[in-house]
């Protein structure tokens, strides 16, 4: 359950009256996040649950690169680095080396998901969850609720929020659990590092 309340991450106002309005400003929202190839962002990502006494914080780095995938690099309170790649997910350790983790059928496809948004495209979205979008193409909301039964009893909806770059990300859970991700310092990627390119499988 961890590894999903991360992943879903893995970017306002009243709502437009017609759903004519709403997909305009999807599409459009979707098109200015393709715009960019790849994107670097510091996060910050608090979890609340009605069980903890106060929630947990954690923060790192993240790198998402266009058609290939992501890294997610927790800093604090731990070391960890993923890696997701199409309907792959490895942890790095800190040779570089990745090690598959498996089992989480459920995490790839949010994964999955989430990677073709940021990529602009919408039809892995459409299929997986009834979306409404907010605001203006410069400050926007984008609230996605699943469809497939099994997936909402686990999870009530994902909010993401931004302009240019996907800002932040808000999930709620049916057990009232919440996640809150917000960037920080986004910006374009500029060149990759080698272990990144490794880690991703590029050249």
């Amino acid at each position: 359950m961890r590894r999903l309340m991360l992943l879903l991450l893995l970017c306002c106002l009243a709502p437009f009256g017609g759903a004519q309005a709403d997909d305009a400003l999807l599409r459009n929202v979707l098109a200015g996040l393709g715009r960019h190839a790849a994107v670097r962002a510091d996060f910050t990502q608090t979890r609340s649950n009605p069980a903890l006494a106060k929630p947990q914080v954690s923060s790192g780095r993240l790198l998402f690169v266009l058609g290939h995938g992501m890294l997610w690099q927790t800093e604090s309170p731990y070391r960890e680095t993923l890696a997701l790649s199409g309907n792959h997910t490895a942890r790095i350790d800190a040779d570089g080396t990745p090690h598959p983790m498996r089992g989480d059928r459920g995490v790839s496809q949010v994964s999955q998901m989430l990677q073709g948004m940021l990529g602009g495209r919408l039809d892995e979205a459409l299929r997986q969850f009834s979306v409404e979008a907010s605001g203006t193409p410069v400050h926007w909301t984008l609230r996605f609720v699943p469809k497939q039964e099994r997936m909402a009893r686990v999870l009530g909806s994902i909010e993401l929020q931004g302009d240019d770059y996907l800002q932040g990300i808000t999930i709620a859970m049916q057990d009232g659990s919440r996640t809150e991700i917000r960037f920080a310092h986004t910006r374009d990627a500029g060149p990759l590092a080698a272990p990144e390119r490794r880690a991703l499988g590029l050249p």
